[in-house]
């Protein structure tokens, strides 16, 4: 790396453009140590202007970890299923409606798996000509929100989670959450957890995949779950991002819950790659 890249805001607490790499180039051993660095202290980092194919950007994540097959199997990519589509476009070239309001409420991805993704890597391929964004929250900054009395209520509770259960997969998907190749068992994350690299505490709880506590009924849970993401999702914490062709983006699954924005036109093609990163 003969050049340090530089950094530039793009929200007031979360987002950050890193100018100077190219991703498609390959990185060396110096730019390699330096994403991971700044990305530990910025957990929504975005490339612009990079052009990757299914294989590229699984080679990127394999910088960071394990890329792993995306759950639903119809989105996976025929080059690498290490990658998936994030579209509104059905394979018939029509709006795949599932694919429209897929993910368009409160998250972290893949919390109801055995094993904790470290990240997800997004790029733009095709954008709606006006919105069409992604949001993200910053859960460091929503434990820090959170009352003394609540943050030492979750310090000793457990949270549930499964496939799209919780109070926001209920309202978004009803019984239609897709087809996946396998069944998932309820997992049990600690409610307040600490960042694996920073050692930060975090809010660990997102109303797609939560159902819930242990010990608590769900006339208790749920309208505790829409409270913390009440807390965590205040507009003046969150970062919308507005895509641009051959943004790449990728974000922290620890530091930070997101959703799409779900405000464009379902008629204009949106076309991402994704691929979903876990520990080694």
């Amino acid at each position: 790396m003969s050049l340090i890249p530089t950094l530039r805001p793009l929200g007031e607490t979360l987002g950050t453009e890193v100018c100077g790499i190219n991703l498609a180039t390959g990185l060396d051993a110096p730019a390699i140590a330096w994403i991971h660095q700044t990305f530990a202290d910025h957990p929504v980092l975005v490339f612009r202007d990079q052009d990757l194919g299914a294989n590229e950007l699984a080679s990127f994540g394999r910088v960071f970890g394990v890329p792993r097959k995306h759950s639903l199997v119809k989105y996976r990519h025929a080059d690498n299923e290490d990658v998936s589509w994030i579209t509104n476009v059905d394979a018939d070239g029509k709006v795949d409606w599932f694919g429209v309001r897929r993910a368009t409420d409160w998250h972290t991805d893949s919390t109801f798996e055995d094993e904790l993704p470290l990240l997800a890597i997004l790029h733009a391929k095709e954008v709606p000509s006006a919105r069409g964004g992604t949001i993200f929250a910053d859960m460091r900054a929503a434990y820090a929100r959170l009352p003394e009395p609540r943050q030492r209520q979750l310090a000793t509770m457990t949270a549930l989670h499964g496939r799209q259960s919780g109070p926001a997969g209920d309202r978004l998907y009803g019984g239609d959450k897709g087809t996946t190749d396998k069944q998932y068992e309820e997992q049990r994350w600690p409610a307040i957890a600490r960042h694996p690299a920073t050692g930060v505490p975090i809010l660990f709880v997102n109303p797609m995949h939560t159902h819930g506590f242990e010990g608590m009924s769900q006339e208790e849970a749920w309208p505790l779950i829409d409270e913390l993401t009440a807390i965590a999702t205040e507009d003046r914490f969150v970062y919308y991002h507005h895509w641009q062709v051959g943004d790449v983006l990728m974000w922290d699954e620890r530091a930070t819950m997101h959703r799409g924005a779900g405000d464009a036109n379902p008629e204009e093609r949106r076309v991402m790659l994704r691929t979903i990163v876990y520990p080694h």
